[in-house]
């Protein structure tokens, strides 16, 4: 696999407008000069008619500019009375920042779905990233592209794929990686009536999504000392023929360039997100999670364990190959996988997964908040398992030291 230039993003400079470059591959653009965003006299520089001035002009483009937002690419939280509303609570009713919305998420599955179908490289998944990257950069994120290149198993030319990250608190060195893929099957190629159906990946792909883009509402101003970023993966699902195209294209380049140093950052743990929105939601510990990174895991179900979150089952059912397995392996980031791989229910076992049942109606805002919700938990308490894992051992010895 080759791996192509990288396109970055990046939020605006807060004085002047202009985007400020810096990738996140390793050594590129890392020697540009520190911007200092809070530059002191800026204020006393200027007149009072001035400033008067510029709050007049900068209240024109606020107006201006929400008013063209309501028109162009984006997740709209919709005004009460609309079809489909959802209710906007005040800072003063609600501590926003505080509760995940669950209701908010549904609504970026619903939309995202509205595109159709989102297969690597066509114009769905280009809207799909658009949108993501206006809402992420609106949430304050810096924005990377990770470009990389693959024959389509369809044509055999060569495609264009795109992992999109996006980061909060770039400053701190210990890092989060959230992730899930944001690519949809090509066809419903398990459905038993049109194998070669249309596909929307409601719950396989946009579940995750919409649990991502909450999330980052939130992101912001989480304190502590991990910075995180979030990732959606291209290529996790583009299988023209099952058991001869690859899988996991998106992570795989990923790790392959995470493990040659060409990133940045380094992250501590991982943690993959994957048909979280069943309405019978039911997550087992998975296989391989608990096996590459159990203390991760454990800590994961632990949270759900003090939130009463009897969704989270801490008993081993199910062996996933999925999007962590590159991360654990090749760029050795312990990654744990959340996913209900029984959809809908264990009596039907997965007779929803890659058909055309496969839709928004099958999924529920309830199941997406109950896992966004633990999320955003974890990572308020969150502990280095390494430290508390050499404080165990510390319990240990100490218990096990004879007595005087």
């Amino acid at each position: 696999m080759k791996i192509s230039q990288h396109q970055v993003r990046y939020q605006r400079n807060p004085e002047n407008g202009r985007p400020e470059p810096r990738s996140f591959m390793s050594g590129a653009g890392n020697d540009a000069p520190a911007i200092d965003w809070q530059r002191p006299g800026l204020l006393a520089s200027l007149d009072r008619g001035a400033i008067r001035s510029a709050l007049l002009c900068c209240a024109f483009v606020l107006v201006t500019a929400s008013a063209a937002a309501q028109e162009g690419s984006g997740f709209a939280e919709k005004k009460p009375g609309q079809e489909g509303a959802i209710r906007i609570e005040s800072a003063a009713d609600n501590d926003r920042e505080s509760v995940f919305d669950g209701e908010f998420a549904y609504e970026v599955l619903k939309q995202i779905c509205d595109i159709g179908p989102r297969i690597s490289g066509s114009e769905g998944m280009q809207k799909q990233r658009q949108m993501l990257i206006e809402h992420l950069e609106a949430q304050g994120a810096t924005i990377h592209e990770h470009r990389f290149q693959v024959n389509s198993p369809a044509t055999g030319q060569a495609t264009e794929l795109i992992n999109l990250f996006a980061r909060w608190h770039p400053d701190r060195e210990k890092r989060i990686l959230l992730c899930c893929h944001f690519d949809t099957r090509p066809f419903a190629d398990r459905d038993p009536k049109n194998p070669q159906g249309i596909f929307l990946g409601a719950n396989d792909g946009a579940s995750g999504v919409g649990v991502l883009a909450e999330l980052a509402k939130h992101l912001g101003s989480l304190p502590g000392a991990y910075g995180i970023d979030l990732c959606f993966f291209d290529g996790e699902e583009f299988v023209y023929v099952a058991q001869r195209d690859p899988m996991f294209l998106g992570s795989t380049a990923f790790a392959n360039a995470y493990a040659r140093g060409e990133w940045d950052v380094r992250y501590n743990y991982a943690i993959l997100i994957d048909m979280v929105g069943d309405k019978n939601l039911q997550i087992y510990y998975e296989e391989n999670s608990l096996n590459m990174a159990p203390r991760l895991t454990q800590s994961v179900w632990n949270v759900a364990r003090d939130m009463g979150l009897k969704e989270f089952v801490p008993q081993k059912k199910h062996v996933i190959r999925d999007d962590h397995l590159p991360l654990n392996t090749i760029a050795r980031i312990e990654t744990c996988d959340i996913i209900d791989f029984d959809y809908p229910d264990e009596d039907g076992k997965n007779a929803y997964w890659h058909t055309m049942q496969d839709i928004p109606e099958n999924c529920s805002a309830a199941s997406l908040h109950t896992v966004g919700s633990l999320l955003l938990e974890w990572l308020r308490r969150l502990e280095d398992p390494q430290r508390e894992k050499e404080q165990e051992k510390q319990r240990e010895r100490k218990q096990g030291s004879p007595r005087k």
